[in-house]
């Protein structure tokens, strides 16, 4: 099966200084390929090369080095452009016009009828949670509004590809829900969504597989099943109505307790240890059961893992 998006050795280099420029790298020699219809997330600290990456995949930037290809195709080419979508990072349109007349204006640019330029900006506008205010001007948009904008435009051409430079920027919670629900409702249709982020609970919720890149390089790519791991190493359980006196006899056990509030109370089990004989007990002296979590490495600790051990191999300056 071909590839949805690949990439081999891709490098780029930039000048930077005023009186002596000196070539600068903020992209190293990245390798990756995206299998179709996958959801796939692209992390790494600010800086990392994300940016960098996806503006060399919509030729905005040229590679120094190394090449890439969208749908078997080199970038750039025509076709492969008509089945693409992209939302920069800070997406910006002529504040003047209302939301409806920037979707009508870009759809029209994939050669639709003024009719279905119509119809699809309303479809998408109501997709994206925008209603009355998309017949305001554009300059009275808050960065959340401006954002969920630039998400539509990013769909009018239905694409089979998606790229999406941080797509929850500006957004509330509200706002971040909803997008994620449509993240999820384009991959059931079988699009290929590529999108970089820094915000770890989104690819952790989204992604079936993530890319870490930390000073230009690929840190690590993988399933996060596999990258982040599901063996437990131990047991979170949060009662209320611990007896005081409970506490020093399981100190003495060794289970670790820690005040949430007053007569609550999270407790630390080792994996070893099943929670439910712990919660019977428990609960025989009164207390009530509010939550049993499993505890295993996290996308975060794999994140901070990558990135510290990426950070001495800094490309920077050649």
């Amino acid at each position: 099966m071909t590839a949805a998006i690949e990439t081999d050795e891709l490098t780029k280099d930039y000048k930077v200084g005023f009186w002596r420029p000196r070539p600068y790298r903020a992209l190293d020699r990245l390798t990756l390929a995206v299998e179709p219809g996958e959801v796939f997330g692209f992390l790494g600290p600010n800086g990392a090369g994300k940016t960098t990456t996806l503006k060399l995949l919509m030729q905005l930037v040229f590679p120094t080095s190394g090449r890439a290809a969208i749908l078997g195709q080199p970038v750039g080419d025509l076709e492969v452009r008509r089945r693409i979508g992209y939302l920069p990072e800070n997406p910006y349109f002529y504040d003047n016009l209302t939301a409806e007349e920037v979707l009508t204006y870009f759809a029209s640019l994939f050669g639709y009828s003024a009719a279905d330029c119509r119809v699809r900006a309303g479809r998408l506008l109501d997709e994206v949670g925008l209603g009355a205010e998309r017949r305001l001007q554009l300059r009275k948009y808050s960065k959340g509004m401006i954002q969920r904008v630039g998400i539509a435009q990013a769909l009018v051409n239905d694409p089979d590809v998606i790229f999406l430079d941080e797509p929850m920027s500006g957004l509330d919670p509200l706002g971040r829900r909803d997008v994620r629900a449509l993240i999820l409702k384009l991959r059931d249709r079988g699009t290929t969504i590529f999108f970089s982020s820094h915000i770890l609970s989104d690819a952790e919720s989204l992604c079936s597989r993530v890319a870490i890149v930390a000073g230009g390089r690929l840190a690590t790519i993988g399933r996060l099943q596999d990258m982040a791991g599901v063996e437990i190493h131990g047991w979170e359980v949060v009662m209320t109505g611990v007896a005081a006196s409970l506490l020093a006899t399981l100190g003495a056990r060794g289970i670790r307790a820690t005040s949430v509030a007053e007569g609550r109370y999270t407790f630390e089990l080792p994996a070893s240890a099943r929670p439910e004989p712990f919660v019977a007990e428990l609960s025989a002296s009164g207390a009530a059961l509010l939550s049993v979590s499993p505890l295993h490495t996290t996308l975060e600790e794999v994140f901070v893992q990558q990135v510290a051990k990426a950070g001495s191999a800094r490309p920077g300056a050649l």
